[in-house]
């Protein structure tokens, strides 16, 4: 007989199992350990084998599009043990996990996928995420005054310092906090990615994060307009001394990111990514299509859950 409940500690063995065939990911278990009120957000349907399938959602500060911030629903490592699949178990579980939401006072939810579709009947629609793919441009001297240099996690406050003035406003961005950078941030960030920080005489003014795996900055933060050209110019010359040709910055083209462009790439094509996946729960339809569709909106890499 399936029972549907939240997860308990005992079973976080079979829990694990499950994540670990379905994704295989590194990430999974490290980011759910740090939540402690993970066991009651957790829904599994289970028998007598172990967890068959399961729904994890977090709460998360995520910007609107009205310079505001609201509670929002994050779903998570949402499996189903192949042996279980066509029953229905996902769709009962989010069905349990929007009400546990709307409940909690989220006002809306959240999550990214690569399988829209198992999502769609339950009231999840796709949104668009900036992505331009390109060559890098040839590696040009930097500007008087500005250096670039690799630093570690270690100088997160300098790091946070920037993210937060140039997320400021920014929708669908999510308010980080200190133990965010100190446990979420390096779980995403370690090698083989590489934080560019970019100074204008000796001040902090950007910084870029790089996956040299795939030539993939995946955050970016400018303390000004005029950094955006030191720092892409910053980012093509060092891929261009590891001999990574080409590669895709995950950020929107705010107007200075926009006219620096032609530093990071010396061709792009902007490509669609429909990726992310937004519900209403107390917001209207309307209002969360505002955030998510927005031209400035980013879900930076970190911030995933």
């Amino acid at each position: 007989m399936t029972e549907f409940r939240t997860v308990r500690a005992d079973e976080a063995a079979s829990l694990y199992a499950l994540w670990e065939r379905a994704f295989g990911a590194s990430h999974v278990v490290p980011l759910y350990e740090q939540d402690e009120g993970r066991l009651d957000r957790t829904f599994v349907a289970v028998d007598a084998t172990g967890v068959l399938a399961v729904v994890y959602w977090l709460p998360r500060q995520v910007r609107d599009a009205r310079s505001g911030v609201q509670p929002v629903g994050c779903l998570s490592s949402v499996a189903t043990r192949p042996d279980a699949r066509g029953r229905g178990l996902v769709r009962r579980l989010l069905a349990t996990a929007a009400d546990a939401m709307t409940a909690a006072g989220c006002a809306w939810s959240l999550l990214f996928t690569g399988t829209p579709g198992v999502y769609a009947g339950s009231g999840w629609r796709v949104f668009d995420r900036p992505r331009v793919d390109g060559r890098f441009a040839a590696g040009a001297p930097a500007d008087a005054g500005w250096t670039a240099e690799p630093v570690g996690l270690g100088d997160w406050p300098v790091l946070a310092a920037l993210h937060d003035r140039y997320d400021d406003r920014r929708p669908l961005t999510t308010v980080r906090s200190a133990g965010d950078w100190i446990g979420r941030v390096p779980v995403w960030y370690g090698p083989p990615h590489e934080i560019l920080l970019v100074h204008e005489r000796g001040t902090p003014m950007a910084y870029a994060v790089v996956d040299w795996s795939a030539g993939d900055v995946v955050e970016v933060a400018l303390a000004g307009d005029g950094a955006a050209a030191p720092l892409l110019r910053a980012v093509a010359a060092e891929a261009r001394a590891r001999g990574v040709r080409s590669g895709r910055l995950r950020a929107p083209l705010d107007p200075p990111v926009r006219a620096a462009l032609p530093l990071l790439f010396e061709e792009w094509e902007r490509r669609g990514e429909r990726t992310g996946m937004a519900r209403p729960l107390l917001l209207e339809e309307a209002e969360v299509r505002a955030v998510v569709e927005h031209p400035r909106a980013v879900h930076w890499t970190a911030d995933y859950f």
